[in-house]
């Protein structure tokens, strides 16, 4: 009775509706004034990278499960969006997507920028947003440890996290170019959404605004043990 009524549901909602009410009610709505940014999330379909029995719940103002499974979340739309516009993509920007889960994170940069690295640890999850981002030629996904990032197509532009990381992530900002962004959210239980930027050999970095996200695999806070 649940699977069918979560069918039922899914039938039933105007996603392209449900979009645009997203985009108003929670995008526009965090200062969200880029047009680009504004155009892809209008444009890119979220109920394509959840699973069919997630789709009506695509468009909420949370974190919704990138799978049945649940272990892993596409990010709230506005802590998403506010990243993204805080990290300044350009056309001619090459961006690495950290920990993309089912890619919904790599479409919208997929339409921002000129060439987009994808890199998820969880192979299944690696091989559905290869599925859902299939025809975009200027994307690769690639599976990975996600705290590594993929320095073999180094150095980036921009490099996004799609999660809190407890740490400085010292490994992907090396994976910059001079005068590249690192967005990420650092901590939990609200943190901070921080922008990195590459100096030459300095990496300097600035809070852009609080918010909250599940931490990815690879960047949890070390233990610290006192004798």
């Amino acid at each position: 009775m649940l699977f069918e009524g979560l069918k039922s549901r899914y039938a039933m909602t105007d996603f392209a509706a449900a979009r645009r009410m997203m985009v108003d009610g929670q995008v526009r709505t965090a200062d969200v004034t880029d047009l680009r940014v504004l155009h892809a999330f209008q444009t890119v379909a979220r109920e394509r990278f959840v699973s069919p029995a997630n789709a009506a719940i695509a468009y909420l103002d949370r974190d919704v499960p990138a799978d049945d499974a649940g272990a892993r979340r596409l990010l709230k739309p506005m802590v998403l969006a506010k990243l993204i516009q805080a990290a300044d993509i350009q056309p001619t920007d090459r961006v690495l997507d950290v920990g993309c889960a089912s890619g919904y994170s790599t479409a919208i940069l997929a339409d921002l920028a000129a060439e987009v690295v994808a890199v998820e640890e969880d192979p299944a999850l690696a091989q559905r947003a290869s599925a859902a981002l299939i025809g975009l030629s200027h994307v690769k996904v690639v599976t990975g440890p996600l705290a590594d990032g993929w320095s073999v197509a180094a150095p980036y532009d921009v490099i996004l996290v799609n999660g809190a990381v407890g740490m400085f992530p010292d490994t992907l900002c090396r994976q910059l170019k001079d005068g590249g962004r690192l967005a990420c959210v650092v901590g939990t239980g609200p943190g901070k959404a921080t922008l990195y930027r590459r100096g030459g050999r300095e990496v300097g970095s600035r809070a852009v605004f609080d918010a909250e996200a599940p931490t990815l695999p690879g960047f949890s806070k070390p233990l610290v043990f006192a004798f």
